[in-house]
């Protein structure tokens, strides 16, 4: 059996999961994990639009999110590099959050899938 590399070890240990609650580290929006990317899976041309200053590693987890700020609610792609824990406890108001969540009492958001099986 092959040795794993470095960078497929990180791959493969993301340090969120589905329904934490997490806020960006740059940028004044927050959101709920919906979905894991072990390494970057967008274009070419979605990553190339970053500042280069900002770019984030591709070899990493990218978390898509249903996010939210003071204006708006959207759906997010964010590197781990990025992203904090929220634990603000601030209700989250997204739309789409009842069509994926449970939201369950010192426990967080639960996938709606977890809680039917």
């Amino acid at each position: 059996m092959p040795e794993m590399t470095s960078a497929e070890d990180r791959s493969r240990a993301a340090r969120f999961r589905i329904g934490d609650v997490v806020r960006h580290r740059l940028y004044p929006f927050r959101g709920v994990i919906f979905d894991v990317d072990p390494v970057f899976n967008n274009t070419e041309e979605w990553w190339l639009a970053i500042p280069e200053h900002l770019r984030p590693s591709k070899n990493q987890p990218f978390y898509h999110l249903l996010a939210e700020n003071d204006q708006t609610e959207y759906v997010a792609y964010v590197s781990e590099q990025n992203l904090l824990l929220d634990d603000s406890g601030h209700p989250l108001r997204h739309p789409q959050l009842d069509d994926m969540f449970v939201h369950v009492p010192e426990q967080g958001y639960v996938a709606k899938t977890n809680v039917l099986n």
